[in-house]
């Protein structure tokens, strides 16, 4: 991929576009033996910009604010590379307009409803592939084809960049669905005052202007949420609308708008030093702060898909963008997504129940956006020889759940058995309440135990956008603490008996994101066009294992035997194993402690004190040295002995 060619003129230095002045993104000017030539060569050409465009593809922009080989403009004081050219190129935003899941959804939509063909292609364009979509429209079209698409270099822009900076203000907040208030007038909204207006001028015909407004959540708000016209199985209007997305309201039902944590926040991180913007402008100050034009979001999946068939996709980014903006998401889902607790085990009877909870550090649901995504636990107990004792949720390589045959799972308060999973969805249904994965068909929601934002209510005025569904909605544990509601999280306690774990045991739950499960793809098998095959040929190619995002485990816990000691009850158990040497050791036993001994691994008796906290526990006074102590418990001739592991942090 060719990068800007830089030319010294006078005292200054001047970034000259290379792709093409009459927007092909295919042709390439080329640099001749006279530099000044060139310089008068593109400033000829420049003469003649059409002025009625309303867009430019972003190839245009990358001249200013792509790759810098000089090292002084788009980059940070470290060296780092943080063009907007080349984050944006590999981001689901660069790769709207020709993202082949898309594509072949769009193509879906069209053979179940094609009454519906015009009218369909349209809508799904306005986001996709919007600066070609609005062009045709205000040009007198009245419908947007993928036929169209595939003709026009500012659709295959997909959300180029006048697709976001063109967006005015007017409405945002309340247009949704893809009715983005485009200003018409040539202005390039951005969000640093007293913008250098000359070099685009000159350039591109555009002007900057600063606006607030392109920095608020409120500005993702026409794509990131949609609601569509249900139809019926014949494809004839129902008269009802359906929530097939609702990213932005999430948000507004949440926390974070109050604490000013806006969508850019997230998925167009801040760097805090002053950037030069532009190339090839010595003078020009730096910007700060500086949003990087990643769009990091969690699609993982079809950012790699197209990776691996970019020459297919007529893609020609650099494998190097590509891995760079996988990088992005990797970080962004292990770090910035959700956070995973274990809690101790607790022995009723003849069971035990480990609590495993789930927060959403999201600023919406999680997960969030298209229908086809979810996320699911895993939870495996193994005994020290590498034996699996109990397994729920794990996920396969072909992006299945092993032992899960039936879809969908109910949401699950308590899962006591290995053919149980919580799954984390949206399940779409049909008029006749049937799950359906055709969204002009969503007439329904018959499941959404999305983990919700922190804040989130079900008495906010936007609740009826983003309802939980399902067995969620009663459960305790589900964002709510008692009365309170907006905790983030969910509980899910594991049920088990203790026969099957007596010993030492390990504990390892997991949650695994999934941006297009292979059941989502079902329906879509039944048919067959260009578009659909070129995917699925696609698909089942990649990998399809689902992403781990959060991990956590304890090792080498002791379960007592289901069993009476001496006739008298359960056996006693210390936990957590091990320990650090700084917290607390519980004893959980059904007894009353009589007498407790203990010593070091060498045999040295040592004093330790205990407190009986509730019913059947006692909390030790440990040593805070690391270690490995033995315990002797008594109650009356009744005697245990147990074995402590402390360590350091």
């Amino acid at each position: 991929m060719k990068k800007s060619i830089l030319i010294a003129l006078g005292a200054g230095i001047f970034a000259l576009v290379a792709a093409t002045i009459n927007g092909s993104a295919s042709e390439k000017t080329e640099l001749s033996d006279d530099p000044h030539a060139y310089f008068r060569q593109l400033i000829d050409a420049h003469r003649e910009l059409d002025t009625t465009a309303l867009f430019l593809t972003s190839q245009r922009c990358e001249g200013c604010h792509g790759f810098d080989p000089l090292g002084l403009a788009n980059i940070t004081a470290a060296g780092l590379d943080v063009n907007l050219f080349d984050d944006w190129e590999t981001s689901m935003m660069g790769l709207a307009g020709v993202d082949p899941l898309w594509k072949a959804k769009v193509r879906h939509e069209v053979l179940t409803n094609p009454s519906h063909a015009g009218e369909l292609q349209t809508l799904c364009t306005s986001c996709h592939a919007p600066m070609g979509h609005f062009t045709a429209i205000y040009r007198g079209q009245q419908h947007y084809t993928l036929e169209d698409l595939s003709q026009d270099s500012l659709g295959l822009s997909g959300v180029g960049c006048l697709g976001c900076h063109s967006i005015g203000e007017e409405g945002l907040g309340g247009r949704f669905t893809g009715d983005i208030p485009y200003d018409t007038s040539r202005v390039a909204y951005g969000p640093f005052q007293n913008p250098m207006t000359g070099p685009m001028q000159l350039y591109v015909n555009f002007t900057p202007v600063y606006s607030p407004h392109v920095s608020k959540g409120r500005f993702c708000s026409p794509c990131h949420t949609l609601i569509s016209n249900t139809v019926d199985l014949s494809g004839q209007p129902t008269g009802q609308t359906f929530v097939e997305q609702a990213t932005f309201h999430e948000w507004i039902n949440s926390a974070y708008p109050e604490e000013d944590k806006q969508c850019q926040t997230c998925h167009m991180p801040k760097i805090e030093e002053p950037i030069k913007i532009a190339n090839g402008y010595t003078g020009l100050p730096g910007r700060s702060p500086f949003n990087l034009h990643t769009f990091t979001g969690a699609n993982s999946f079809m950012v790699n898909l197209i990776k691996q068939n970019k020459g297919a996709l007529g893609v020609t980014a650099s494998d190097a963008n590509f891995d760079s903006t996988l990088a992005a998401i990797t970080q962004l889902l292990r770090f910035q997504t959700v956070d995973l607790s274990l809690g101790d085990p607790v022995i009723e009877g003849d069971s035990v129940t480990f609590e495993v909870e789930i927060e959403n550090k999201a600023g919406h649901k999680f997960p969030t956006g298209y229908p086809a995504r979810r996320a699911f636990v895993s939870f495996v107990v193994t005994n020290n020889l590498g034996d699996t004792l109990f397994s729920s949720g794990v996920a396969k390589a072909n992006g299945t759940i092993q032992g899960i045959n039936s879809l969908p799972q109910p949401h699950y308060t308590v899962i006591t058995r290995e053919d149980q999973a919580q799954i984390y969805e949206m399940i779409m249904g049909d008029v006749n309440g049937n799950v359906t994965t055709v969204l002009e068909r969503g007439a329904t929601h018959l499941k959404d135990n999305r983990i919700p934002p922190l804040g989130f209510a079900n008495d906010h005025p936007v609740y009826d956008t983003v309802q939980i569904v399902g067995e969620a909605f009663t459960d305790p544990n589900f964002n709510r603490n008692g009365n309170f509601q907006g905790t983030g999280k969910d509980k899910i306690f594991y049920k088990l008996p203790i026969n099957a774990l007596a010993g030492n045991v390990n504990i390892s739950a997991k949650v695994y994101y999934q941006a297009v499960p292979p059941h989502w793809l079902d329906e879509m098998r039944t048919f067959s066009a260009p578009e659909i095959d070129a995917f699925l040929a696609m698909y089942d190619a990649a990998d399809k294992q689902a992403i781990e995002i959060a991990e956590i485990s304890r090792t080498d816990l002791i379960l007592p035997l289901n069993a009476k000691s001496f006739g008298q009850g359960l056996a006693p158990m210390a936990f957590p194993q091990p320990s650090f040497a700084d917290e607390p050791v519980f004893i959980q036993w059904n007894k009353t402690i009589t007498r407790l001994d203990a010593f070091t691994i060498s045999g040295q008796k040592i004093n330790v004190r205990y407190v009986r906290t509730k019913a059947g526990q006692y909390r030790l006074e440990m040593p805070d040295a690391a270690g490995v102590y033995l315990l002797a418990i008594y109650s009356g001739k009744e005697r245990h002995v147990l074995k402590i592991a402390r360590r350091t942090h």
